[in-house]
């Protein structure tokens, strides 16, 4: 979708979440190829009425350039036009009227983004070969890393990761994930965010992190499971705020080091409940997910250096993945990212780690 009609959703947001009926789009959309059964059902799934409208018009961003004129048409189809003519009036006199575009057979993610950025603001740019950020797993143990072959679409990438979580790690120390890709906001229970195939689908990160959990895979039952996620929290563009830095000790807040208060869980040998408590973990004990932003909130990269998440996050492990624990350089890496840029960008994690994680540093 060309940055001219992302605009356009955008600014109608507020009104289309509040007014539009959603139940009788369903049969038309499905029909004309600008969601296919799956990504309905997805949409359905979000919650009440106004969940539905607001996930339709967030996805509706990833679906190609035709897909506003079709979804315009749509709504004049569902007796809905009113809105048919608020979006109509936004749209460039270059798109033609709606019933003059043919249906979307396939996908077309042919947005370009935003110019004069230096972002990844939305969830499908130009996925061609050229511009396409790798979309990859890593497992890593004992110092090694393995990198997984490339899977593309939502489908693969699930089928991918639930191959490394059904193998058996039973000789290594730990598994890492490490994802690139264009990612959206999500309801959620437990981990939020999304990221994106180049088909267009969603896959929801509490999803992924689900495969690795302690009943799902065994042989990683007690050993750390971390998630580095690069992608998009959402569509929010932080401007920060002006603080005071002399304020700080030193003048300055970069280089700190924070300890982690942690500590190991000690068991009191005579207590039978204790032990029955350690001779089982909980099923989401050991994972850690950190995030190159906050939720709901845009990923941003330089574009000569790259993502600055990923590229600061390699900087801070080089230097001092021999001394420090990951939780340590992680705080490094959000206090050096946060001070990028005229855009802001907070990197975070979830933390469900029982034991301070260090890296075998040859």
């Amino acid at each position: 979708m060309e940055e001219a009609q992302r605009l356009v959703l955008r600014r109608s947001r507020l009104r289309l979440v509040r007014e539009l009926r959603v139940e009788p789009l369903w049969e038309p959309l499905l029909r004309k190829g600008v969601f296919t059964r799956d990504m309905i059902q997805e949409i359905q799934a979000s919650g009440t009425r106004r969940d539905q409208a607001r996930q339709l018009v967030i996805d509706l961003e990833s679906r190609g350039k035709q897909a506003l004129p079709l979804f315009i048409g749509c709504l004049q189809e569902t007796g809905q036009s009113s809105l048919a003519a608020f979006l109509a009036e936004g749209c460039c006199a270059s798109q033609g009227p709606p019933a003059d575009i043919k249906p979307i057979q396939v996908p077309s993610h042919s947005g370009q983004g935003d110019p004069t950025s230096e972002s990844l603001p939305f969830p499908i740019q130009a996925m061609n070969q050229r511009h396409q950020e790798p979309t990859h797993d890593v497992s890593a143990a004992q110092g090694s890393v393995e990198e997984r072959p490339r899977r593309n679409s939502e489908t693969e990438i699930a089928s991918e990761l639930q191959s490394l979580a059904r193998r058996d790690h039973g000789s290594l120390d730990c598994c890492l994930v490490v994802i690139l890709s264009h990612g959206c906001q999500t309801s959620h229970i437990q981990f939020p965010g999304g990221i994106y195939g180049t088909d267009g689908r969603r896959l929801a990160v509490e999803k992924i992190v689900s495969y690795f959990n302690g009943s799902n895979s065994p042989s990683l039952r007690g050993k750390p499971k971390i998630f580095f996620i690069q992608a998009c929290g959402g569509e929010e563009k932080d401007r920060g705020f002006q603080v005071d830095f002399d304020a700080s000790p030193g003048g300055q807040m970069s280089g700190r080091t924070v300890e982690s208060d942690a500590t190991p869980f000690q068991v009191q040998m005579g207590n039978s409940d204790e032990l029955d408590a350690i001779a089982s973990l909980p099923t989401p004990s050991d994972i850690l997910v950190s995030y190159s932003t906050f939720p709901g909130f845009v990923s941003w990269r330089d574009k000569l250096t790259g993502s600055w998440y990923v590229e600061t996050l390699d900087q801070v492990l080089e230097q001092y993945a021999s001394s420090e624990d990951l939780l340590d350089m992680l705080l490094r890496v959000a206090d050096a990212v946060s001070a990028k840029g005229t855009f802001k960008q907070m990197p975070g994690c979830f933390n469900f780690l029982r034991k301070r994680f260090f890296f075998m540093v040859k």
